[in-house]
């Protein structure tokens, strides 16, 4: 950082960092439990009428509209953030999100008001993306905008760390519930207490973060009244090739997450023919590994690099899914619970370094908005996608070696962009952020 920058404390680092890190799990949270019921309850519950795998095709669109809704989202609340700061934006993403998954735990099922079910359920996710779609910027930048210049990729990894922990908890508290009830009171109302729990979290989550102070970048632009006045139209029009080149960077990893994460699920009870519970501990296993390895592959960014601990992750996962389909193949629990946190080692090294890289693109008077667009855009071509081609790819072919290399070309997409990207973590924040791309190191 410029010496002009002011100089955050390491105590208000630490709490800014545990703040960012909890109110992210609870977001993630709801987001995935949403997931796991459109896996394993909605396709009955909200689309009677089709045949099981129809239903989960339906399932998994509503599914896609909370992606669709994470880039508005971002414009939304990215112009706010970059307008008047980070830390209110991200009380109100918070709460934005809560109500929502509350409500969903409330809604009656098309057995007692029929088409307005599917209906209500759609609302309520494009709410809950709206909410997710605000939340990981702002989250990101108090992190990285708070600590120390040489430990960036370490700190802004923590809010990452909220995505497994949000999966852990949603996939452990579903699965308690689908271990302990039996299949007729798991799909008359113990599918519901998972969403209903979100609304005592996320009280817990707004009053740790009411007590964060304002990202000192931010007061520093206030101050020199440096402030964008129409940020998402300033993002384009100054950052379209970091723009781009975020959303190619994030494309693959969020489609290689969600085919390893959610369409597993899919995969293994009706195709492979596993009960359930085996997909739910098998991504419950590998989030739990994930807890440590995120934080672990930022640190490695700060030392050798965001590029280099990024490609290797990305080659890596791109090589692993043509191992990881026929294992699971192989109905060994242990192999699958294998499978997925090999997979899900390689995720992570994505997606340590890949909140620093995306926010150190962007000057910071359009951060918010900039870093905002180009992880959520990517989220619709990728994690919006990714279940649904999946699944018609499978209906196509009926069998995984396609659904392998469309996770392998999407995989490749980041790879170019990362190759003909900058090396950001050298960058100064404060100042404009690198145009001309080193060698890899």
């Amino acid at each position: 950082m410029s010496s002009s920058a002011p100089t955050p404390t390491a105590r208000s680092g630490r709490k800014v960092i545990a703040a960012t890190l909890i109110g992210t799990s609870l977001e993630w949270y709801d987001f995935f439990l949403y997931g796991t019921a459109a896996a394993l309850v909605f396709p009955k519950l909200f689309f009677p009428s089709s045949d099981p795998l129809t239903g989960t095709l339906l399932a998994f669109t509503t599914y896609a509209v909370g992606f669709i809704a994470r880039p508005v989202g971002g414009a939304i609340f990215g112009h706010f953030g970059d307008r008047v700061g980070r830390k209110n934006v991200l009380v109100i993403t918070l709460l934005l999100m809560g109500v929502a998954t509350f409500a969903i735990g409330l809604l009656p099922t098309h057995a007692q008001i029929g088409a307005a079910a599917p209906v209500v359920l759609v609302f309520l996710r494009f709410v809950q993306g709206l909410g997710l779609g605000g939340e990981w910027g702002g989250a990101v930048l108090m992190t990285l905008e708070h600590g120390a210049p040489d430990k960036r990729g370490l700190n802004a990894s923590w809010p990452q760390v909220g995505v497994p922990a949000g999966n852990l908890l949603a996939a452990a508290v579903m699965g308690v519930m689908s271990a302990t009830l039996t299949e007729a009171q798991f799909l008359d109302w113990g599918w519901r207490v998972p969403f209903l729990l979100s609304g005592l979290l996320v009280l817990v989550g707004f009053w740790i973060r009411r007590s964060i102070s304002e990202s000192p970048l931010f007061t520093q632009v206030e101050k020199t009244e440096a402030k964008a006045k129409l940020p998402l139209f300033d993002v384009f029009r100054e950052h379209p090739r970091e723009l781009f080149t975020a959303i190619g960077a994030r494309i693959g990893t969020d489609v290689a997450f969600y085919t390893f994460t959610l369409f597993i699920l899919t995969y293994l009870k009706d195709t492979v023919g596993v009960d359930r519970q085996v997909g739910l501990n098998a991504v419950l296993v590998a989030s739990a590994c994930q807890l440590a390895l995120i934080p672990l592959f930022g640190a490695l960014s700060d030392r050798y690099g965001r590029r280099p601990v990024y490609l290797a992750g990305a080659v890596g996962a791109g090589v692993w899914v043509f191992a990881f389909f026929p294992l699971l193949a192989t109905g060994s629990t242990a192999l699958i619970i294998l499978a997925t946190i090999v997979a899900l080692v390689t995720h992570a090294a994505m997606f340590g370094p890949q909140a620093a890289f995306i926010s150190e693109l962007f000057s910071t008077k359009l951060r918010y908005t900039g870093a905002s667009l180009g992880y959520q855009l990517a989220g619709v071509l990728g994690g919006a996608l990714a279940p649904l081609i999946s699944v018609a790819l499978l209906q196509s072919f009926g069998s995984w070696v396609a659904i392998g290399v469309y996770v392998a070309v999407a995989l490749a997409l980041t790879v170019v962009a990362l190759v003909i990207a900058p090396e950001t973590s050298k960058a100064e924040l404060a100042a404009e952020p690198p145009l001309d791309k080193p060698a890899l190191t």
